[in-house]
């Protein structure tokens, strides 16, 4: 039904993504799909990494380590933006666009009062992608 699933994810909140990577890996394996995991990053140092390199190659390290465990094919894309705050939807859908994906998994949280004069990265990412995407709240 599915064969290749985007998954974007936050290197520095990854213990928020339990859920959503597992629903992630499950279907890729049901569907025999790939996973392509994408996650942002600004030139300016940071928490995760120094520099756009080093993060591309943390990136690619988690991959890795997520393939061999869940014994899936997981391909890694990192977008460069200048002010995560603002531009990664922009950017996921961007992503999304030159794909060849055909479903999103990503995480998103419980709506509340701010959601209704602000959408969430995953509210917007589900308004405006042109694939299907799934939401996973955590409980």
């Amino acid at each position: 039904m599915f064969n290749h699933i985007l998954a974007p994810i936050d290197l520095a909140h990854l213990e928020t993504l339990d859920r959503a990577l597992s629903v992630t890996f499950k279907q890729a394996k049901d569907h025999g799909a790939k996973v392509t995991l994408v996650s942002a990053t600004t030139n300016a140092p940071g928490s995760i990494a120094h520099n756009p390199k080093e993060f591309e190659g943390k990136l690619d390290a988690y991959a890795q380590e997520q393939a061999t465990a869940h014994g899936i094919p997981i391909e890694t894309k990192a977008l460069v933006v200048h002010d995560i705050t603002t531009d990664v939807d922009d950017a996921l859908l961007k992503a999304i666009g030159e794909s060849d994906a055909d479903l999103v998994i990503m995480a998103s949280h419980k709506p509340g009062f701010g959601d209704y004069f602000w959408p969430s990265n995953g509210g917007k990412v589900a308004s405006h992608a042109k694939i299907s995407v799934m939401l996973v709240r955590d409980l």
